[in-house]
């Protein structure tokens, strides 16, 4: 070691000072040059300006505004919070909260009917939280390799469903085309348990399309399902528009007609409007689904859930949701729900328990054809 680096090891004290001094020394010019900079620099008066500020708009002026009926309150109440607490417990989860739906106070929270039943209504989305699939209308997120099943999650649904004491669950799942079953047998399996810890509750079973695959229909249709449902989501035209590139208006339709044919009561279809559909169109729809002898369907409004996702083309008056149901109804549709916050599940057994089970098991005859003779009124078509 030299002596130099021997006496800088030594007296540290010394170093020290030695580089405070240099350090002083260096900066004093570049302080007081910035410090001439502030003081000759623009004062607070030279922002101000007698000449009234430009307005700016935040947001897309171009797109059409929320109206007022489609915006809804912060959800909160007891039934609310006992059925989310469930769900984080158990690992489950809804499309109430992975599609952002607007009712899931409204749904979730229910109410008690004269006779003290239940009508809150919770959709479980089974296979987890990642579809395989990317339509340019939900929110749910996407690969092309999820994770795998919980082989628990049938006894876990199961279970959470039995404490909530609900007369009607909605299941759905997200589509799993990475799966050879495309997830049928989770599905039904979980309908069975369903059906074996609480037997009273009737099951509603929203399915995607399995990739056209009917005996993975069949499978789902015969497993003690009560409705079996499937979304064509919106007219043929704007199909490939609007849905994957793997989902058809073609294949949605066989679906629901295998459904019918395997023995399921109740089959259901829901319909988005707001996307770009004519009248002509719309009806030409439902009259496609009256041929596979649909039973139910549901007309609401799309609502545009991230920048990411396809624009909202119009915000359809509740008038016209209005007029939608008496077409529907007048085509012989056995129950339609229709208006701008209706979703497919959208309080699903308030209006299966009044309307549709009590006149199916008053009379198990089939429905009669509508009057041919009876002129269908349109909706004005504004488009």
């Amino acid at each position: 070691m030299s002596l130099a680096l021997s006496s800088l090891r030594f007296r540290p004290s010394i170093v020290y000072r030695r580089c405070l001094a240099t350090a002083s020394t260096s900066t004093a010019p570049a302080k007081t040059k910035f410090s001439q900079s502030l003081d000759n620099g623009p004062s607070f008066e030279d922002f101000l300006s007698e000449e009234p500020a430009e307005r700016i708009v935040l947001g897309n002026t171009k797109g059409p505004r929320l109206p007022s009926y489609l915006k809804t309150s912060i959800p909160s109440g007891e039934s609310f919070n006992k059925i989310k607490r469930d769900l984080r417990g158990l690992n489950l989860h809804t499309v109430c909260e992975e599609a952002r739906c607007p009712n899931i106070g409204d749904c979730w929270g229910g109410s008690k009917t004269s006779e003290g039943r239940n009508t809150a209504t919770a959709t479980i989305m089974l296979m987890g939280d990642t579809c395989t699939r990317g339509c340019r209308f939900c929110s749910v997120k996407t690969s092309r390799t999820p994770p795998p099943l919980d082989p628990h999650e049938p006894e876990n649904t199961a279970e959470a469903i039995s404490r909530w004491g609900l007369g009607y669950i909605v299941l759905t799942s997200v589509d799993r085309d990475d799966l050879v079953d495309g997830g049928a047998h989770h599905f039904a399996e979980t309908i069975s348990k369903i059906k074996q810890k609480a037997p009273h509750i009737l099951v509603e079973a929203l399915t995607g399309d399995f990739a056209g695959a009917l005996e993975h229909v069949s499978l789902v249709a015969k497993s003690g399902l009560d409705v079996y449902a499937h979304n064509i989501e919106t007219v043929e035209a704007l199909t490939p528009y609007v849905r994957d590139r793997r989902a058809t208006f073609r294949q949605s339709l066989k679906v629901l007609e295998h459904a019918k044919k395997e023995g399921v009561q109740i089959t259901k279809t829901s319909i988005m409007l707001g996307v770009g559909e004519t009248s002509e169109q719309v009806l030409a729809a439902l009259k496609e689904l009256r041929a596979v002898d649909v039973d139910v369907v549901t007309f609401g409004q799309y609502m545009r859930p991230t920048k990411r996702h396809m624009k909202v083309d119009r915000y359809v008056e509740p008038l016209e949701f209005n007029q939608w149901k008496t077409v529907a109804e007048d085509l012989g549709f056995l129950y339609v729900a229709s208006g701008p916050l209706v979703r497919s599940s959208y309080k699903a057994g308030e209006y299966y328990i009044e309307n549709v089970l009590r006149k199916r098991r008053q009379d198990n005859a089939s429905i009669p054809p509508s009057d041919s003779k009876k002129p269908l009124m349109l909706p004005e078509n504004r488009l």
